[in-house]
């Protein structure tokens, strides 16, 4: 009897401390491309009123539209093949981070309004913005290489200005590094399409970024 008591309570003391183990292992670490730091601007429009952004869900390839951090080898920087980190993840997808960042800095950037989080009233004109990631790549302790172009269009006018930018942002060693560059180069992005919006009439045309 003494030993089968034992031997239920060894085995009980075995399943706490595997829980406990599993517990003490952690989750996931999660990151974010929001920019607390976005400089803010006078409203774009005239006499006061609001004006409006609207922002398309961002495309890319399928590969980069996930949770996960989607990095290049470290030991093979120039090999087509890529680590997907579980580990390490996006606050949520990637295509809806990028979104959201790109949308909060652009309208802070503005003093415009994102209507595809607040609305905006009938009739009012917007400019209508759309973004296309063609490539990402992520090299831990090296840097962040990323290509984009876009559309701009006013709603109240027919014409549309199209762009591409190419940027590179070092980093330092650490994923944390690697999400802060990729945070950096967001927010450039987020400077270049701001400069890009047409400006109300009678203002100087905004132009793409060099």
């Amino acid at each position: 009897m003494k030993t089968t008591h034992f031997r239920l309570a060894a085995a009980a003391l075995g399943a706490a401390w595997l829980v406990a183990a599993c517990g003490s292992s952690g989750g996931p670490q999660y990151y974010s491309l929001a920019d607390s730091a976005a400089p803010a601007r006078a409203p774009m429009s005239a006499g006061g009123a609001p004006a409006y952004i609207e922002l398309a869900p961002i495309a890319m390839p399928e590969r980069f539209a996930r949770p996960q951090l989607v990095v290049r080898k470290k030991d093979a920087p120039d090999s087509p093949a890529v680590d997907i980190l579980e580990q390490h993840r996006w606050s949520s997808s990637f295509e809806d981070e990028l979104r959201d960042s790109l949308g909060s800095g652009i309208a802070s950037r503005l003093g415009a309004v994102d209507v595809t989080k607040s609305g905006r009233q009938r009739g009012q004109p917007a400019t209508r913005i759309a973004v296309q990631l063609e490539q990402f790549d992520a090299i831990e302790g090296k840097r962040v290489d990323a290509s984009f172009t876009w559309t701009v269009r006013r709603t109240d006018e027919g014409s549309a200005t199209g762009c591409r930018l190419s940027l590179s942002e070092p980093v330092g060693g650490g994923f944390d590094a690697l999400a802060q560059g990729a945070q950096r180069l967001t927010s450039r992005l987020a400077d270049a399409i701001a400069a890009s919006v047409p400006a109300p009439a009678g203002q100087p045309t905004a132009k793409c970024a060099a």
